[in-house]
C-alpha cells in the first residue's frame, strides 16, 4: 500500500546512505521538484557535508525544453543546489522514442555522476507511476516486469539509479509543493495520447481501488521474482561450471531437480548470458527446451545459444550463426554482447574477430575432462581473437601471451540494467563466468541499534 499521509512522517532518505553526496535528476515537474526539496531539507539536517547536484535532461523534443531547464536551473540557484543541464543531442528515432528517450536519459544523467566523482542518482518515480507501470507490462503480458520499477537498479555496472519516493502519491508530493509555494512545469507530453504511458494514465484516471490493486500487484510480483532469483541462483552455484571461455556446463541433474521452476528461470537466465542476448527467451519455449534436455542426445538452438544434452552434462554454447564481423580493435568495445574488450597500443592496426575451428584446434591439450573435445572446439572458435593482416594473434586476453588486450565477460541481461530484485542471481552469473564483482547498493543495513554502510 502507497504512503497516505503526511510526507514528513515517512523516513524517505534514512535507509540510504549518501556517502559524498548524490544527484538528483529533475525535470521541472511536481514529482521531481518535490524530490529536489524533501532530500535538500534531509541533507541540510542528517547529512551536511553531502554533496548534492541537480541535473536536468534537455531532450530536445520540444521547443520549450531549454526553457524549462533553466527554470530549474533559477529555483536550484534559490535554494543553493548546484545545478547542471545536459543535452541529449544527435537524431531522434522516429518510432520508439520514448523508451530511446529513457534510455539517453539514464546514460547523461550516470555520465553527470561520474564527472562529478558521485555513485548515484535519485530520481523522482512514484507510486503513481509504478501502477502505471504494472498496468502496461500487464497489456504485455510480462510476468517478471509486474515487478515493476525496483527502489534501486545499477546502471551500466557502476551508478546506482535509486527511486526514494516510489511508495508515494503524486497528488501528496504536489500538496508539498503547494504549501511551500513552489509551482512545478506540466509537461505535454505527460497527456499526449500518441503515447502508451499517458493513454493508459488517463484510462487508470482516479480509481483507487484499481491503483491500489496494481501497487499489490507489483509488491508481490517483486519479492517473487526475488524469491525466484535466489533459489536460481544456488542452482547456478551448485550446478553450473565453466569448462573453458564461451561454454557453460550443467550437472545432468541440474534438469532433475525438486525445484523445476528455479531450473527453467536459471537456464533462461544462462541462455540470454552465453548468447549475448538483453531479454530473456521465452518462458513457454524454454520450458519445452528444459524438458527435452531431460534425454540425452537432444541438441536445440535458443537465444544465439545451443543447448546440448550430453551423458557428462548439458552443455550450452554460443551458436556460430551471427557472429560479429570484424571489426576495429577499438578499447572499451561490447563485443557480442559477451565481452567488454580494452587494448593498449600493441593492438594497433588490428582486427577483432571470431577465433574459427581452426585456430580453436590449438588448445588440444586443454581440454577440460569430461568435456567432449567438439564442445570445446566449437565454444571456443566463436570467442573473440585479435588478428592482423589475416594472421590469428590469439585470443583477446588469453593467457600466457603478450598482453595487448583484456576481455572480461559481460552478463548482458544485467549489463545495462540491473535491477535490485536480481542481485543474487547476477552475482551468481558474474561468478560463474569471471565478471566484474556486483556491489552493494547505497544503503544502509541496520542491525538491532547499530546501523552501518554498504560499501
Amino acid at each position: 500500500m502507497a504512503h497516505i499521509g503526511p510526507l514528513s512522517e515517512h523516513p524517505l532518505f534514512s535507509h540510504i546512505d549518501f556517502g559524498q553526496g548524490a544527484v538528483a535528476a529533475v525535470s521541472g515537474g511536481s514529482d521531481s521538484t518535490a524530490l529536489l526539496v524533501l532530500l535538500k531539507d534531509h541533507l541540510d539536517r542528517s547529512v551536511p557535508s553531502a554533496r548534492l547536484l541537480a541535473v536536468t535532461v534537455d531532450h530536445g523534443l520540444r521547443p520549450d525544453s531549454i526553457a524549462e531547464a533553466q527554470e530549474v536551473a533559477r529555483l536550484c540557484a534559490r535554494l543553493g543546489i548546484a545545478h547542471r543541464i545536459v543535452v541529449w543531442e544527435g537524431a531522434k528515432p522516429s518510432t520508439g522514442l520514448p523508451a530511446a528517450a529513457r534510455e539517453a536519459r539514464y546514460r547523461l544523467l550516470a555520465d553527470a555522476a561520474r564527472h562529478a566523482g558521485l555513485g548515484m542518482v535519485l530520481t523522482g518515480h512514484t507510486a503513481d507511476d509504478q501502477a502505471e507501470t504494472v498496468l502496461m507490462r500487464q497489456a504485455r503480458d510480462q510476468g517478471r516486469g509486474l515487478a515493476g520499477m525496483a527502489p534501486a537498479t545499477l546502471f551500466d555496472g557502476d551508478i546506482w539509479i535509486l527511486r526514494p519516493l516510489l511508495a508515494e502519491r503524486r497528488d501528496a508530493l504536489r500538496t508539498l509543493l503547494r504549501a511551500r509555494g513552489l509551482g512545478w512545469i506540466d509537461d505535454p507530453t505527460n497527456v499526449d495520447g500518441r503515447f502508451e504511458r499517458p493513454r493508459l494514465r488517463t484510462a487508470l484516471g482516479s480509481d483507487g481501488r484499481r491503483f491500489d490493486e496494481l501497487f499489490a500487484i507489483a509488491g508481490k510480483a517483486a519479492a517473487e521474482r526475488e524469491y525466484l532469483g535466489r533459489r536460481a541462483a544456488r542452482l547456478i552455484d551448485v550446478h553450473a561450471s565453466r569448462p573453458t571461455r564461451g561454454l557453460i556446463r550443467l550437472d545432468p541433474v541440474f534438469a532433475n531437480t525438486d525445484d523445476p521452476a528455479a531450473s527453467i528461470y536459471a537456464l533462461r537466465v544462462l541462455l540470454a548470458v552465453v548468447g549475448g542476448i538483453s531479454f530473456l527467451p521465452d518462458e513457454e519455449r524454454a520450458t519445452v527446451l528444459f524438458h527435452r534436455l531431460k534425454g540425452l542426445g537432444h541438441r536445440a538452438t535458443l537465444s544465439r545459444t545451443v543447448a546440448d544434452s550430453r551423458r557428462s552434462g548439458i552443455f550450452l554454447r554460443r551458436e556460430t550463426r551471427g557472429l560479429p564481423t570484424d571489426m576495429p580493435a577499438v578499447s572499451d568495445t561490447v563485443w557480442d554482447g559477451r565481452y567488454r574488450i580494452t587494448f593498449n597500443d600493441a593492438a594497433r592496426d588490428c582486427v577483432i574477430a571470431p577465433f574459427g575451428q581452426m585456430a580453436a584446434k590449438t588448445f588440444a591439450d586443454e581440454t577440460v575432462s569430461g568435456t567432449p573435445s567438439s564442445l570445446f572446439y566449437a565454444a571456443l572458435a566463436t570467442e573473440p581473437a585479435l588478428w592482423r593482416d589475416g594472421t590469428c594473434l590469439g585470443l583477446v586476453g588469453e593467457a600466457g601471451k603478450p598482453t595487448v588486450g583484456a576481455a572480461l565477460p559481460i552478463a548482458s541481461p544485467f549489463a545495462r540494467f540491473l535491477p535490485g530484485f536480481d542481485l543474487g542471481l547476477a552475482r551468481a552469473v558474474a561468478k560463474l563466468i569471471g565478471g566484474a564483482v556486483v556491489g552493494e547498493p547505497p544503503l544502509v543495513v541496520r542491525r538491532g541499534a547499530k546501523a552501518t554502510a554498504n560499501a
